[in-house]
């Protein structure tokens, strides 16, 4: 659908097209929202018009974050390790936005809709930690309201030049793809770089978890940087003898540690991305001997049962 046949939809039937578009985008899907809302306020003729489609959009989205709600609270960390492994960069691993998300609290929700990416996993975050629920949605719905509305009022504010902008990508409608097109592969590119980047850093020597079960028993045991996120810790319980610690407080965490000591790091991450980076971290500080645990928590639960 290109940008005319959008805007003669939502001529017609604003609300139901904000609804279903909100709706997929929350849901997880690649279908940006911000400039349906856009159109839609520059086509509002009066308030209540506006105030329907700003009700479309606030249920559209709390629906989609109630059901990943729902997701988080009935299957855990499993749902965020799912969402993290589909990003196209594993850097950006469970127990980062789980551990963001605790330190912000409710608040998280309300600002999660103007971050890109955390508006997907914050609601799961929300369920694995047993949030309750009327918290959760108001603090889903004020978030949403606040994103909607100031969508739909610059649209409304910004009228004319939204209008201008329209009709020149209807003149120049083949140009226009073009450069859309050039943007989308420009940030494929980036995003491919950086998924390129993290499996060069991902050469750093691993341990196995028997390796790891051996040296323990040994004079010289590593200490071992257990980065799960909190949810995860609390249903699958602590790993004995490990410190428990997060990505953005990692020195803090081992600052007493001797710097000859072997270093041990584990996260229940895609591809063991937090570990990876953890460890690059410490040897980057100076640490002598750090190394990630391949497989992350599953292979260590696998080699103790």
């Amino acid at each position: 659908m290109d940008v005319h046949q959008l805007g003669e939809a939502l001529r017609h039937d604003a609300v139901w097209v904000v609804f279903v578009n909100v709706l997929l985008q929350q849901a997880g899907l690649p279908v940006p929202a911000v400039p349906t809302l856009l159109l839609a306020g520059s086509l509002m003729m009066d308030g209540g018009q506006f105030l329907a489609v700003l009700a479309a959009a606030i249920v559209a989205s709390v629906a989609a974050d109630w059901m990943w709600y729902q997701a988080g609270r009935y299957f855990g960390y499993r749902v965020l390790s799912g969402l993290c492994r589909l990003s196209i960069n594993p850097g950006s691993c469970v127990s980062q936005t789980e551990a963001r998300f605790v330190r912000w609290g409710p608040g998280s929700l309300v600002v999660a809709k103007f971050i890109p990416g955390f508006s997907t996993v914050a609601p799961p975050i929300a369920g694995s930690l047993r949030m309750r629920l009327p918290g959760f949605l108001i603090a889903a719905g004020l978030g949403a309201t606040l994103w909607a509305g100031l969508a739909l009022g610059a649209g409304w504010m910004l009228r004319q030049e939204v209008q201008a902008a329209i009709a020149v990508l209807d003149r120049h409608s083949a140009g226009a793809g073009r450069v859309v097109a050039g943007l989308l592969a420009a940030w494929l590119a980036w995003k491919l770089w950086q998924k390129y980047r993290f499996h060069r850093l991902s050469t750093l020597a691993h341990v196995t978890p028997a390796e790891l079960l051996a040296a323990m028993a040994s004079p010289q045991a590593p200490l071992i940087l257990d980065l799960r996120g909190r949810a995860m810790i609390a249903t699958a319980g602590p790993i004995i003898g490990a410190t428990i610690a997060e990505h953005d407080h990692l020195l803090d965490a081992v600052r007493s540690w001797p710097k000859s000591q072997p270093i041990v790091t584990l996260c229940a991450c895609p591809e063991d991305a937090g570990a990876i980076l953890a460890a690059r971290t410490l040897l980057k500080a100076g640490y002598l001997s750090v190394r990630p645990l391949k497989g992350g928590y599953e292979a260590w639960l696998a080699a103790i049962t």
